[in-house]
C-alpha cells in the first residue's frame, strides 16, 4: 500500500483529536478538519459506537443547520458542540489569532476575510482546534498586529472554550490555558524539531526528545481512501481528487 501522504497524514492527526467526542462543527473551506471528522465517524460505526456527528457549513449532506452561522451559534451557546476549527493569517505563542491583517490597525497592509464569529466561537467551544497548513514566521509570530480572538482571558471572565491544540503542517502542538503557551508534542515525517524551531516565531516548550508524529496503519488509509474520500467528495470534490483512491482488488 502507498505510504500516507503529507495531507492524509494531517488528516489522521486530526481524527486521534476528536476521537470520544459527541458533535463537530466544521467550516466551509477547511476539507483536512473535514475529513478528520469523517474518519473517525466511520471508525465508530464500524466499532458500534454512537457515530461523531458532523455539520459542515455549506455542506447539504452534512449540515443540519437550515440558517448557517446563526443556528451554528446558537448550538454553541447551548454546549452542543465540542470542537471547532479556527485558522489564521497570524497566530502567536499566546494562543491569540488574527483574521482581520497584517501591519498597523487600521491601516493594515493586507487585509483578511475578518473575524466572523472567531471570537464568540472561540469563548463557547470547549475544544478549539487551530489549523494552518502553512508553517512560517510570517503565520506563526511573537504578537499578533491585531486579536482577532484572544487565547486565554482573565480569571474573571467567563469562559469554557479556547485554544486545544495546533495543527501545522510540519508539527502538532498542545497548548496549556494555565500558563498561555504552546508545547510540541510531535514533528511531521520529513521535519525535525530544529526545522519547526526555524519556521516558528514565537517561543514554546519541548521535551528533550521531540517524537515523529505516529504514521497511520493500513487499516486507517483503507478507509480513508475508500469511504472517506467518497463522503467527503460531497463538500469538497476538488480536495477529495487529490487523495490517493482505495480500489478492492479483483
Amino acid at each position: 500500500m502507498q505510504a500516507a501522504t503529507a495531507h492524509e497524514g494531517l488528516i489522521v492527526c486530526v481524527a486521534r483529536l476528536l476521537a470520544g467526542l459527541h458533535h463537530v462543527a466544521v467550516g466551509a473551506s477547511s476539507p483536512i478538519p473535514a475529513a478528520g471528522a469523517m474518519l473517525v465517524r466511520a471508525q465508530d460505526e464500524i466499532a458500534g459506537r454512537e457515530p461523531l456527528r458532523i455539520s459542515i457549513l455549506g455542506s447539504e449532506e452534512h449540515n443540519f443547520f437550515t440558517n448557517g452561522g446563526v443556528e451554528l451559534f446558537d448550538c454553541a451557546a447551548q454546549g452542543r458542540i465540542d470542537a471547532f476549527f479556527l485558522g489564521g493569517g497570524q497566530i502567536d505563542g499566546q494562543g491569540n489569532i488574527n483574521l482581520v491583517g497584517s501591519g498597523e490597525y487600521p491601516r493594515t497592509d493586507v487585509r483578511w476575510p475578518g473575524s466572523f464569529g472567531s471570537s464568540f466561537m472561540y469563548f463557547v467551544v470547549p475544544r478549539v482546534i487551530l489549523f494552518r497548513e502553512e508553517h512560517s514566521p510570517r503565520v506563526f509570530v511573537e504578537r499578533v498586529d491585531f486579536v482577532s480572538a484572544p487565547g486565554t482571558s482573565a480569571a474573571n471572565v467567563e469562559r469554557r472554550g479556547g485554544p486545544h491544540a495546533l495543527l501545522t503542517g510540519m508539527a502538532l502542538f498542545s497548548f496549556d490555558k494555565a500558563r498561555a503557551r504552546f508545547r510540541l508534542e510531535s514533528v511531521h515525517p520529513g521535519f525535525t524539531a530544529k526545522d519547526v524551531g526555524a519556521a516558528t516565531g514565537f517561543e514554546y516548550d519541548a521535551p528533550a526528545s521531540v517524537p515523529q508524529t505516529a504514521e497511520s496503519d493500513a487499516g486507517t488509509l483503507t478507509l480513508l481512501r475508500g469511504r472517506v474520500r467518497r463522503e467527503l467528495a460531497e463538500s469538497y470534490p476538488q480536495f477529495a481528487s487529490t487523495l490517493p483512491e482505495w480500489r478492492e482488488a479483483a
